[in-house]
């Protein structure tokens, strides 16, 4: 055989493993029973994750200005912000666990979206949290009960 064939037969054999591979990501996961099933709760977590943030970001460029009456809101803020990770993994993962932590995260967003609402009317940053701590709340509710 010479090197023409030889590299030609490589190159062949190259394709013909990418078309394989291809074929198998093609498989059908319809099957699977894993998917997630607390899709809305995963996603009013994650508005929460991302919305405390920015409110969290607020609070301390406020704390260190010295208005040291948003060291609550800060530390509702902190608080939820734990607990609405775990939270959106859980959901995500149909974890067995979950009805448990949306139990203590309700608690924490109801408390996260009560010290906002008191700072609501002067930054938005405090309106938009404490309106996705109340979104999450609720859909905690639907698992608890």
């Amino acid at each position: 055989m010479d090197r023409r064939t030889l590299l030609l037969s490589g190159v062949a054999l190259a394709g013909a493993a990418l078309v394989g591979s291809a074929q198998a990501s093609e498989h059908d996961h319809s099957h699977h029973h894993d998917a997630p099933t607390h899709t809305s709760l995963a996603t009013t977590a994650a508005d929460c994750l991302q919305k405390g943030q920015v409110c969290l970001n607020h609070c301390l460029e406020l704390l260190g200005q010295g208005e040291k009456e948003m060291a609550a809101c800060a530390k509702s803020v902190n608080q939820m912000l734990a607990l609405c990770g775990a939270l959106q993994q859980l959901a995500n993962q149909n974890s067995k666990q979950l009805s448990k932590l949306a139990a203590i995260a309700l608690d924490a967003c109801q408390q996260c979206q009560e010290e906002c609402k008191k700072h609501a009317d002067k930054h938005e940053a405090c309106k938009a949290c404490g309106e996705s701590c109340e979104a999450c709340a609720k859909e905690c509710k639907k698992l608890v009960g």
